[in-house]
């Protein structure tokens, strides 16, 4: 079945778009890596520790045959919103399931550094923050043509990115019947969900 594979430097917005596509794509699945990260970083000794839990080739070989497995067996959309900058590792995940014949559509969110550093904001992540360091690294890595298709995401919103990413993997969405208060209620509780994986 079809993998859509979201990139993006960190707060560009990616699991957000990552939900919104699962409640409106038929049968679809949110699989996060990220969460494999949180695992390896609280169980490793910290004299052991990568800087990056991407930096394991454990963290990467379990994603790739997870998600070959999960592929193989479960008929619907599988999202996977995940920053991924590194060519090697690119090659290593997406790469090899391609060339095992999964069909892996990639899209990288981009945004200027004011947009991602306004949604940073909203997260409550200043100019300190980790993922605010990443920044201007991640985006210029995404900019090679082995990270396209690219998809700006200045000025858009969530249903438009939804509706964009929907045709160009030529799947029909759902209807949505939420009222623009309960999509923001969602939106927020996405995020406040994923940051209670890093502080458990």
């Amino acid at each position: 079945m079809m993998i859509i594979w979201l990139n993006g430097t960190f707060g560009v917005g990616k699991t957000t778009l990552a939900f919104e596509l699962k409640r409106r794509l038929d049968q679809a699945i949110v699989y996060d890596p990220e969460h494999f990260g949180a695992v390896f970083m609280a169980n490793i000794p910290r004299v052991m520790a990568e800087a990056d839990f991407q930096d394991y080739s454990l963290w990467r070989e379990a994603n790739y045959k997870l998600l070959h497995h999960i592929s193989e067996t479960y008929n619907g959309p599988i999202i996977v919103p995940m920053t991924l900058t590194n060519p090697s590792y690119f090659n290593e995940i997406i790469g090899k399931l391609r060339r095992d014949g999964r069909n892996v559509h990639h899209f990288a969110l981009m945004a200027s550094p004011q947009t991602i550093a306004k949604r940073l904001r909203k997260r409550l992540e200043g100019s300190r923050s980790w993922s605010y360091r990443q920044m201007q690294g991640r985006l210029q890595s995404l900019q090679d043509t082995q990270f396209g298709i690219h998809l700006l995401t200045d000025g858009k919103t969530v249903d438009d990115l939804v509706e964009t990413i929907a045709s160009r993997c030529e799947l029909s969405l759902l209807p949505d019947k939420r009222t623009i208060w309960r999509k923001k209620w969602d939106y927020i509780s996405i995020q406040m969900k994923e940051r209670l994986v890093w502080i458990k």
